[in-house]
């Protein structure tokens, strides 16, 4: 037990983690498809799955029996296959995609039902970090901070780019803090490129990385204070328990609405919100361009993953796992991917069309 600094007596908190695995990937077809999307990929080509290597980065934090995934009700047995350790009440079945706040309230008022006095991270399943102990160290700060106090953590990316596909937060002032936690004073939407750099030359901005540390008493009220219809029809689904027709009657009529929408951008207004500055190598891995960057290259800038081998090539993306061998002469700025059956052979330029292209 330890004091706030209000004088107010905490109990030591359990620690739960909430992975968010509904998405289907489309960016990345035909690698990810909506029968096996990405988060259940080795996308790396490291042996271990995006949701896999999820659930390794919390080693020490989280015991196997406190993880919780909210996913889509076809992907269940994906998950109890690669993440054999976790419950099976612990796997929530989506029968409806409503974004992040219905997913994220679903999962945690199941978690006050087993343990009222919980902590608990919740995170997306198809993040790459590539320094684990530096990330634990970062949770563990969180999570000491939120077991103490009635407030939200957020975990802020310190921008290295003025990338504008991420959303950002912006904080007070960056001044000397022995926590390294900050307030935050607002959310803002992916900006344009101009407003990317003022943010970066400002120095006051954060990538969102959608990272959220909070104790489970916090959320649940203040998604009662924001989104009271919501917590209304949880508290009447979570009851049922897995009563297939309580959720299925009541979780497709939630608001389809995402968790900064719903409860951090007015909590944000309430001074109820706090970033925890980070760097420990993340990407959402949204896109080809940022698998590119996180994997290795070779002198001309070509990354793959596969028995790949490049003549005369330049500046491509490759994932061919399920082939012997694939060469490729004579291509600058390509992306190449196969995957059961399906090729896909398109400029790094054109990447936003893949959905298009997989649709036809």
């Amino acid at each position: 037990m330890g004091p706030d600094p209000n004088g107010i007596i905490f109990e030591k908190m359990a620690n739960h983690v909430v992975i968010m695995a509904g998405g289907i990937g489309s960016r990345f077809w035909p690698l990810s498809t909506p029968e096996f999307p990405k988060q259940f990929i080795d996308i790396l080509g490291c042996g271990r799955s995006l949701i896999q290597l999820t659930v390794d980065r919390f080693k020490g934090i989280c015991p196997p029996e406190n993880f919780w995934v909210v996913t889509n009700q076809a992907y269940v047995d994906i998950v109890k296959e690669q993440i054999p350790g976790i419950p099976s009440a612990h796997i929530l079945a989506e029968p409806a995609a409503r974004n992040t706040a219905p997913c994220i309230a679903w999962a945690c008022w199941s978690i006050k039902q087993e343990d009222p006095d919980a902590n608990v991270v919740v995170t997306p399943s198809d993040a790459v970090v590539m320094n684990p102990e530096e990330f634990r160290r970062v949770i563990s700060d969180a999570l000491a901070f939120t077991s103490g106090h009635d407030f939200i953590v957020t975990i802020g990316i310190k921008p290295n780019r003025p990338e504008t596909g991420y959303g950002y937060v912006k904080t007070v002032p960056m001044g000397p803090d022995p926590n390294g936690i900050i307030l935050v004073e607002e959310f803002k939407e992916k900006p344009d490129l101009e407003t990317a750099k003022g943010y970066l030359a400002d120095g006051n901005y954060l990538w969102n990385a959608g990272i959220f540390v909070w104790n489970v008493k916090t959320i649940t009220d203040s998604i009662r204070k924001y989104k009271p219809i919501l917590a209304e029809q949880m508290d009447k689904m979570v009851p049922m328990g897995p009563d297939p027709n309580g959720i299925i009657s009541i979780f497709p009529t939630c608001e389809k609405i995402s968790i900064d929408y719903a409860v951090m951008e007015p909590a944000s207004a309430d001074k109820k919100v706090y970033t925890h500055p980070a760097d420990f190598g993340w990407s959402d891995l949204g896109n080809w361009q940022s698998l590119h960057e996180k994997l290795q290259k070779d002198e001309h800038n070509n990354a793959a993953v596969g028995n790949v081998n490049f003549y005369e090539s330049d500046n491509c993306v490759v994932h061919t796992e399920g082939l012997k061998k694939v060469v490729l002469q004579g291509l600058d700025g390509y992306i190449v991917s196969e995957k059961g059956g399906q090729l896909l052979v398109c400029r790094r330029s054109e990447e936003q069309r893949i959905k298009e292209f997989s649709a036809k």
